[in-house]
């Protein structure tokens, strides 16, 4: 067992990865204040994990919400079945709220928690690779919109993380491969000796190894707590977690959610960002090259879907969250390892890499 603090002083909180960590109360029960808990988790990962968190949990009041599972239930109709189940169980602010699953789950369930009674605790017992390596750390909630994805939510950070490396062996090839993706992202934007990892253990991810994946979901982790620390609500370099995520958030929109992984966009979008950089001179086409190598061998896709036009993604991305007074904001490459964000784009430029992506 690893623990890695997020710091962000009275609301900091551990972190805690490893294997066969799931079954142990004390990874979670210091962390619940009160009696009443709910575990929210989805259709999926009840009938693997529900029974077995909740004899954890011991005498403790538990509720569960069982959601039905997928992108395209991470919506304000779906959030409303939580609230529903609370109040119907008469939970009151002194309740912690669990979630169990994946991103989708999580997101939800913190801003859930953000909202129910004004604000309860929660913890993630996240099921995913992409989820132990990003969505449950940081604080980001939310839920997304017809015209834009996450754009409704809240920043509330959770009591503790439990990323136990146990639940991923039931983790699907596809979900495994879209978590790489937010792994490759942190080599890419702030840790190029972790990029250069990835290229030399890339098979033994793929096969699940164990010691491989915790290391890789620890050093995300450290990546993504420094910054965080830093900038908790995204005014500044926070932002640079969002390699590729314009693009992304562009083609799950456009797609429907829940078609593209959230990952596989991501992987996507890494592309196009990475190319615009390199057509802006910030790196080679040698470093493009790498980068769509690695993908390809995490079996992510590496362009756009051939349906949508230079005016679906410009549309789309004037929606995104970085987009500041009207002007479109992205993050690119200055070299590998090293991103910025930046207003300054050549629009031509830009029209070449909706055209070669």
């Amino acid at each position: 067992m690893h623990e890695l603090s997020v710091d962000l002083g009275d609301r900091s909180y551990p972190i805690f990865t490893g294997a066969e960590l799931f079954s142990k109360p004390e990874y979670l029960l210091p962390y619940i204040h009160g009696q009443q808990v709910c575990v929210v988790t989805n259709e999926t990962v009840a009938p693997l994990y529900l029974q077995q968190l909740k004899a954890v949990l011991g005498d403790k009041e538990v509720l569960d919400v069982v959601l039905p599972d997928g992108e395209q239930y991470k919506n304000l109709n779906t959030l409303n079945l939580i609230f529903d189940e609370l109040l119907a169980a008469r939970h009151n602010r002194t309740t912690t709220l669990i979630a169990l699953g994946g991103g989708v789950t999580g997101d939800m369930t913190g801003f859930a928690a953000a909202c129910y009674q004004r604000g309860v605790d929660f913890i993630q017992v996240p099921t995913t690779l992409l989820a132990m390596v990003d969505s449950s750390v940081g604080g980001k909630t939310g839920v997304n919109h017809a015209l834009g994805k996450n754009m409704i939510g809240a920043f509330y950070q959770p009591n503790c993380v439990l990323a136990d490396t146990d639940l991923l062996k039931t983790l699907p090839e596809r979900e495994l491969s879209a978590g790489i993706a937010e792994v490759i992202k942190y080599g890419l934007v702030s840790d190029y000796d972790f990029f250069v990892w990835l290229e030399q253990n890339m098979d033994k991810l793929l096969a699940k190894d164990e010691a491989a994946l915790a290391y890789a979901i620890d050093r995300s982790c450290q990546n993504k707590a420094s910054v965080v620390a830093r900038d908790e609500r995204e005014g500044g370099i926070r932002a640079i977690l969002n390699f590729g995520h314009t693009f992304g958030h562009a083609i799950e929109t456009a797609q429907g959610y829940g078609v593209w992984l959230h990952g596989e966009a991501v992987a996507a979008g890494m592309v196009m960002a990475a190319d615009l950089s390199q057509r802006m001179g910030m790196i080679s086409k040698d470093d493009l090259s790498r980068l769509v190598g690695m993908l390809r061998q995490a079996k992510l896709p590496v362009m756009a879907p051939d349906t949508m036009t230079s005016d679906d993604f410009i549309a789309l991305m004037s929606v995104d969250k970085k987009v500041l007074d009207g002007r479109l904001r992205l993050v690119l490459l200055q070299s590998m390892g090293e991103a910025m964000v930046t207003s300054d784009i050549d629009r031509a430029l830009l029209l070449q890499t909706f055209s070669a992506c």
